[in-house]
């Protein structure tokens, strides 16, 4: 379900490289926009790899890459309402990358959530490992307050 989700995103993402040639003729202190639109298609160039070549990212690896575009989202969102005037960016752009970046920021909380629940997992998995590893029967001897012993000798 997330690759899918990640896959629908990059398909979004992609319809904002079609904005970039409007952006071709700049005014001078502009070229702040088309360096983070070329970063931010080169995110989104990655994600597409990974959906076209049907593999499927470790959920570290999507809070990774999504990470890095939420910040590129925020830098490019924060320059463009600054400039907007100036760069003579159109409003709708602004307006389509910021529903773009919260989109990428809720996928990007998912993939971060389930790298949380997995190291929580581990830790759980680690922890019953050592309890059993103290005990080989996997409990206490509740008569005696130890762990079994097996008996030694002849049987």
């Amino acid at each position: 379900m997330r690759r899918y989700a990640t896959l629908k995103l990059a398909v979004a993402l992609a319809g904002l490289g079609l904005a970039e040639p409007a952006l071709a003729q700049v005014p001078s202190g502009c070229e702040n926009v088309q360096k983070l639109m070329q970063e931010r298609q080169s995110i989104v160039g990655q994600l597409n790899a990974n959906a076209k070549a049907k593999r499927k990212m470790t959920p570290q690896q999507a809070c990774g890459i999504l990470g890095r575009l939420v910040g590129n989202g925020n830098a490019l969102i924060k320059f463009a309402t600054a400039n907007q005037d100036w760069c003579q960016i159109p409003a709708s752009f602004v307006d389509g990358m910021k529903a773009d970046n919260e989109k990428a920021g809720t996928i990007r909380g998912q993939a971060c959530n389930a790298v949380k629940q997995q190291a929580q997992m581990q830790r759980r998995a680690q922890q019953q490992a050592q309890q059993q590893g103290a005990n080989p029967f996997g409990g206490a001897d509740s008569i005696t307050g130890g762990p079994m012993r097996v008996p030694q000798g002849a049987l």
